[in-house]
């Protein structure tokens, strides 16, 4: 009779767990009975992206001007889409000139009822101005680093280690 302890294997992929990691941040492992480091990848994650939008503003998420960053910047998941669909759809305006969607400049506020920027008031901001320089390239940054450390996580969460179940090998 063997005195070994019995353990079951966790299974060599697991696509519930890297759908959900990938829906929410920290999801994944959550699911899979982790819940500590569920809470940790999720506030490490989202933190940082919304350290990224704290710094650079809600422009840092472009989908349109900035398709590249947003790639890496998707992969947060819907918190980012969403961001991204308020930015294009609520803070930006057509320009009455080329008819296209740009971030409206001083003076400029969009018209909720036809989405074209129109000049405001004297001495009205606009209410999405675009970062200047630096702060608008790291903001972006953060929110990219984000996106490709949850990438991270959802391939940890989609395929379970075996020293998780504490077997050694």
């Amino acid at each position: 009779m063997s005195t070994t302890p019995s353990y079951q294997d966790p299974p060599a992929i697991d696509p519930i767990g890297g759908v959900l990691a990938l829906l929410l941040p920290g999801a994944g492992h959550w699911f899979q009975g982790e819940r500590r480091r569920g809470v940790l990848v999720g506030i490490g994650i989202l933190g940082l992206f919304f350290s990224g939008l704290l710094i650079g503003g809600v422009d840092v998420v472009d989908s349109r001007h900035d398709r590249l960053w947003f790639l890496g910047q998707a992969l947060v998941g819907p918190v980012a889409l969403g961001t991204d669909y308020i930015h294009q759809h609520r803070l930006k305006g057509y320009d009455p000139s080329t008819n296209e969607l740009r971030s409206p400049g001083p003076n400029e506020v969009r018209d909720p009822s036809t989405g074209q920027l129109v000049p405001g008031a004297p001495g009205s901001q606009p209410p999405l101005s675009k970062s200047l320089g630096k702060m608008n390239e790291i903001g972006m940054l953060y929110c990219t680093i984000a996106g490709m450390l949850n990438l991270i996580v959802v391939i940890d969460a989609a395929f379970p280690s075996r020293r998780r179940s504490g077997r050694r090998a």
